[in-house]
């Protein structure tokens, strides 16, 4: 299936790229989320036209996440959660508890955005959090986790 992407997508290509993908990653993901449009004929030229639009758009999300970045930089976050004698805490402090930490520190930050592959924190200690705010914009924040 061929289409054409209105927003930059990780891994897949550009603003007025097209490209061929799967026909359920596109019928059911892109398309649906505004991500993309069929390559038809008349798409092609909507877009063509709409080109200058989409493109203020997108540097205009590129600058907000920016913002955020630095407003992000040397961040520290600390979270207090029960633990037990030897460090381990009873439950865990996930993406929603950061989100939440950080949100309350002054920067909105959606739990999407924060990328944990190791999972969920299970142990009081320093770590750093890695936080994606847009295709291009990453940035690493410490997160304390001490015991009440």
């Amino acid at each position: 299936m061929e289409v054409i992407l209105l927003e930059k997508i990780e891994n897949l290509g550009g603003l007025g790229d097209r490209v061929n993908v799967k026909p359920g990653y596109g019928r059911n993901f892109l398309i649906p989320k505004g991500k993309a449009a069929p390559a038809t004929a008349e798409n092609i030229a909507e877009f063509e036209a709409r080109r200058a639009e989409l493109e203020k758009v997108a540097a205009e999300a590129l600058a907000t996440a920016e913002a955020r970045r630095e407003q992000l930089t040397d961040t520290t976050i600390t979270i207090k959660a029960k633990a037990g004698e030897e460090g381990k805490l009873f439950g865990s402090i996930g993406t929603a508890d950061i989100a939440q930490a950080i949100s309350e520190a002054g920067v909105e930050v959606e739990r999407h955005e924060i990328r944990l592959p190791t999972g969920a924190f299970r142990q009081v200690g320093e770590y750093d959090v890695e936080l994606h705010l847009h295709t291009d914009v990453n940035t690493v924040i410490k997160l304390q986790i001490e015991a009440e």
